[in-house]
């Protein structure tokens, strides 16, 4: 390899570097976001994405979970050092909550303006992006 192109290859890598820091902690900032939403302003939005089958108080459930969303962005920005281990537990996070956008699509619960199934068909595919972006984002 020559001097150039080890070069240009650490640039790339520098730049994808910069590019996955940016994504965690925008993810980290989004997670905080929806999780301070769960506390306060969507609490009743969130409720609809809890599914029936679940033992616990809906509002529980959003109250915990939005606890957890805070949490994983905080961690997200604020732990550098951990940030693969915080990529992988909000993949996990993010996996975790899937049955409950399952459960809204199935159940046809509105919430979040998602009122058709076309909508809530599209929140569903929406979620292993998110899980992807976690794990890419975090990826060192």
């Amino acid at each position: 390899m020559t001097r150039t192109s080890t070069l240009s290859t650490r640039r790339r890598r520098a730049r994808t570097d910069r590019a996955r820091r940016v994504a965690a902690h925008a993810l980290g900032a989004g997670l905080a976001f929806a999780g301070i939403g769960h506390l306060t302003f969507a609490r009743e939005e969130f409720q609809a994405q809890v599914p029936p089958w679940v033992p616990m108080d809906a509002d529980d459930v959003v109250l915990l979970s939005g606890a957890a969303e805070i949490a994983l962005g905080a961690g997200l920005i604020a732990l550098p050092k951990e940030r693969r281990r915080m990529g992988v537990l909000t993949a996990a996070f993010f996996t975790a909550v899937f049955p409950g956008n399952i459960s809204q699509y199935t159940n046809k619960r509105d919430g979040f303006g998602l009122d058709t199934d076309r909508k809530r068909a599209v929140r569903l595919a929406g979620q292993p992006l998110l899980v992807a972006w976690a794990l890419w984002s975090t990826r060192t």
